[in-house]
């Protein structure tokens, strides 16, 4: 499977997932080739590519296309032989003010840091209390929640609203979130994996390093600030693989199917502000004030109310 969607807004980007059958990859006239066994090819521009999906062994490319891609301001992952995203790509020469705002962000204070996961943490909160108010009638007391979230979380509220959304949020008080689950969590992992890479994306393009993270600063991240953005933004995933599981067994692979339903929630508009935004549009827009922020230009992250 080779799929490519995008949106027809100028902030549009395409996810490109090849998910089987033999390929090679190549760029003519800063078009990214993909010539499939069959002997037809798909093209797309580059400068219209957020992030390529490789989930298939055999596939062969060049050094122009990771270049080329990294060029335009994409992203690159790669899956292993379960399908799990097992590596990422993303651009580091984006913007024109770039070291000045790594420097800024080094440099960052404690309080800072702190304030901008307080917001992260309510944010996440707010939007995993509406999309169990949305499935299931009650927020279970989230909402409210999140208005106590204090400065770097230090009532640890964060995890007190995960072990209250997880269960009711499948209806199934046994579930964990986990990432070697046999169940759901593949499929969490692998839309988490592309809104990770989504995000990491945005914040490279406001000039911004992934690897200098707020919170997480596990030395095995090489994106802790991309693991932090993406948490309010988590919920959108959550839901669409809630409506999967409703209609198919959790425990199944993760097929071309269910993987092609998990990106939908990146290609599809959403009403924030009383606007209709692509998703990438309201990455960028997360990320961009989160560098202002860094550059002491504003104070509050804005992180849409989708």
């Amino acid at each position: 499977m080779i799929r490519s969607d995008a949106s027809t807004d100028r902030m549009s980007n395409r996810i490109v997932d090849i998910a089987e059958g033999v390929s090679r990859l190549h760029v003519r006239y800063s078009q990214l080739v993909i010539e499939r066994e069959q002997g037809d090819e798909v093209t797309t521009p580059l400068s219209d590519l957020g992030v390529l999906v490789i989930s298939y062994p055999r596939v062969f490319m060049s050094q122009a296309v990771i270049s080329g891609i990294a060029e335009h301001g994409g992203a690159v992952v790669i899956c292993d032989g379960n399908h799990s995203p097992a590596a990422m790509m993303l651009p580091l020469q984006v913007h024109t003010t770039q070291t000045e705002r790594f420097a800024r962000q080094a440099q960052a204070s404690l309080p800072l840091c702190k304030r901008l996961w307080q917001q992260i943490v309510r944010a996440k909160i707010k939007a995993q209390g509406r999309l169990l108010q949305e499935l299931h009638g009650g927020d279970a007391g989230l909402l409210a929640m999140a208005d106590r979230v204090r400065s770097g979380d230090t009532g640890n509220l964060e995890a007190q609203a995960s072990r209250r959304y997880w269960p009711l949020l499948f209806n199934d008080p046994h579930f964990r979130r986990g990432r070697e689950g046999p169940d759901q969590n593949s499929h969490l992992n692998y839309g988490y994996a592309i809104l990770r890479a989504t995000v990491a994306r945005a914040l490279c393009a406001s000039g911004l390093h992934p690897s200098l993270g707020l919170r997480h600063h596990n030395r095995y991240d090489a994106f802790c600030l991309a693991s932090d953005l993406m948490e309010p933004f988590r919920p959108v995933v959550d839901r669409a693989v809630y409506q999967w599981v409703q209609e198919h067994d959790p425990s199944e692979p993760l097929g071309k199917e269910a993987k092609a339903w998990l990106l939908q929630p990146f290609l599809q508009r959403y009403s924030a502000e009383g606007e209709e935004r692509t998703f990438f549009d309201l990455a960028a827009r997360a990320a961009s004030t989160m560098a202002q922020a860094f550059m002491g230009e504003c104070k509050e992250l804005y992180v849409p109310e989708m």
